[in-house]
């Protein structure tokens, strides 16, 4: 295995040289960027090169190909780029080599890194803003560090369909050039497929209720397979969007969530409010599974708009399904809708199984029996050492890397030495459901605040190890006056 990795490293190091040979005979013919669009675009491109060999010996990869800028004066440039990526196949990779961004986290294990004399294990940690650096886990510690840009060709993470080039996260348009302007069709097909893509637009004319149900209602279930999606609302009343298995992504719960960019489905949704409450939910997509709208009124309904692309073979089975179907009963909720949806499309989600099935499922490599602290010293010491002790319900989970994220909604907070908010990430460093939380469960937990090596990001974390109980009047009552036994611990 590990002959398979070096030998994968190796030919990494013949691309990357390639590259900055091509790079540095490049830089004397071509003009520097700095001066923006000043200069004549007199110059004339040569054609491509050749094309190198692939980045990886065994899996996905790329190769890269390079132009010359020809001037007639040295003001004069070229438009357009002067690389080109290309994605590339090797032999599939012997099934114990270790995940490309693995290894390059690996290279660094027990290496000092500034700051610190003390060597680590690490491992790949996806929590942090920029996919394309090489951001590790220190295994067994609660902080992260960032060793430069990972190697082009590495996947931008577990749950992205983009490669890291030059640092940035691209996609392979259809002819597996990456680029940052993707020439594909609005619906995800190529271009000459005549005919691919079928748009679909509508308003929901819904009446604001005179009486009766005054909560959430269904506008639309927007198809797995969607993109170009956009949803328009110009009035005081609050869209809100839900995911395949039940949970909020924005606003919904009666909170109002921030204007800005969101996870969902795969893709990115921007969300715009401005200040005369008009509200606009965007996404190019394509979506990986179903999204829903819903709409909390708070005047007369003048009618939501909502547009979105389909690729001709999605859309035969999206008419198919009776439109009025996705309308619920008023009283009917809305986890039970979503799941009726599910059923009827064939598809299972983990809000549905079993708290025992949800652990078979979630659990990842080796996992031991789980520590519980009990006890009232445990309660005491746990307390008084952790930086916030909360009551929250779990609205969702999700496994990132080697972690566990949980989706909380704090209902209470009995200590906190920072600012917490209203809805919150809880992160967990390992997927062996320890402590082991249930979906739409409420607990106490007593967690500390985990800041990175490089100061850069906070988030709330529990340990394997954390106090963890379900909430009930009796366990909250003990943590009434539990603050009095802290004045003697450092």
């Amino acid at each position: 295995m590990w002959l398979q990795n070096w030998f994968h490293i190796l030919s990494l190091a013949v691309f990357l040289i390639t590259f900055s040979i091509h790079a540095d005979s490049d830089t004397q013919v071509t003009d520097s960027k700095s001066d923006g669009n000043t200069r004549p675009l007199n110059g004339r491109w040569t054609a491509w090169g050749m094309w190198t060999s692939c980045s990886s010996t065994c899996g996905n990869g790329v190769t890269v190909r390079t132009r010359w800028c020809l001037r007639v004066t040295r003001i004069d440039r070229c438009a357009g780029e002067q690389r080109q990526y290309r994605s590339c196949q090797s032999e599939m990779c012997p099934e114990d080599a270790l995940p490309f961004r693995d290894l390059q986290c690996a290279l660094h294990n027990y290496r000092p890194i500034p700051g610190s004399k003390r060597g680590y294990k690490w491992v790949p940690f996806y929590g942090a803003p920029t996919a394309c650096h090489l951001n590790c886990l220190a295994v067994g510690q609660n902080f992260y560090y960032t060793f430069g840009r990972v190697l082009d060709g590495t996947s931008c993470g577990p749950d992205s369909n983009g490669t890291c080039i030059n640092g940035q996260c691209l996609k392979a348009d259809c002819d597996g050039i990456f680029t940052s302007e993707v020439s594909n069709e609005s619906c995800g097909k190529c271009q000459g497929q005549q005919n691919a893509c079928v748009f679909i637009q509508n308003v929901y004319l819904a009446p604001f209720p005179s009486s009766g149900y005054f909560g959430y209602k269904n506008v639309t279930r927007i198809p797995a397979g969607a993109s170009q999606i956009k949803v328009t609302d110009q009035s005081r009343n609050i869209l809100a969007l839900m995911d395949s298995s039940g949970h909020f992504v924005i606003n919904g719960d009666w909170v109002v969530s921030w204007p800005g960019k969101y996870k969902a489905a795969g893709t990115e949704v921007h969300y715009i409010r401005n200040s005369e409450s008009h509200e606009v939910l965007e996404a190019d997509g394509p979506t990986n599974e179903d999204l829903y709208v819903q709409v909390l009124f708070q005047e007369n309904n003048p009618g939501i708009t909502y547009e979105f692309w389909l690729p001709k073979d999605l859309y035969d089975n999206y008419k198919r399904e009776p439109q009025l179907s996705w309308q619920h009963s008023e009283h009917e909720d809305l986890s039970s809708w979503v799941n009726k949806t599910a059923s009827r499309n064939g598809e299972s989600h983990l809000g549905t199984l079993q708290d025992k099935q949800v652990l078979t499922v979630s659990r990842k490599g080796r996992c031991r029996r789980c520590k519980t602290p009990k006890g009232k010293s445990q309660r005491i010491k746990q307390y008084c050492q952790s930086d916030f002790a909360i009551h929250a319900k779990v609205l969702g989970r999700r496994l990132i890397g080697q972690e566990t994220r949980y989706d909380i909604q704090v209902k209470h907070a009995y200590k906190n030495k920072f600012p917490i908010m209203y809805r919150e990430y809880i992160w967990v460093s390992n997927t062996c459901d320890c402590p082991y939380l249930v979906d739409r469960h409420e607990y106490i937990m007593m967690a500390s605040k985990h800041v990175n090596h490089e100061y850069t990001l906070n988030r709330i974390l529990l340990s394997a190890t954390s106090f963890v109980k379900p909430w009930s009047p009796q366990e909250d009552q003990r943590l009434q006056h539990v603050n009095t036994f802290c004045t003697s611990t450092p």
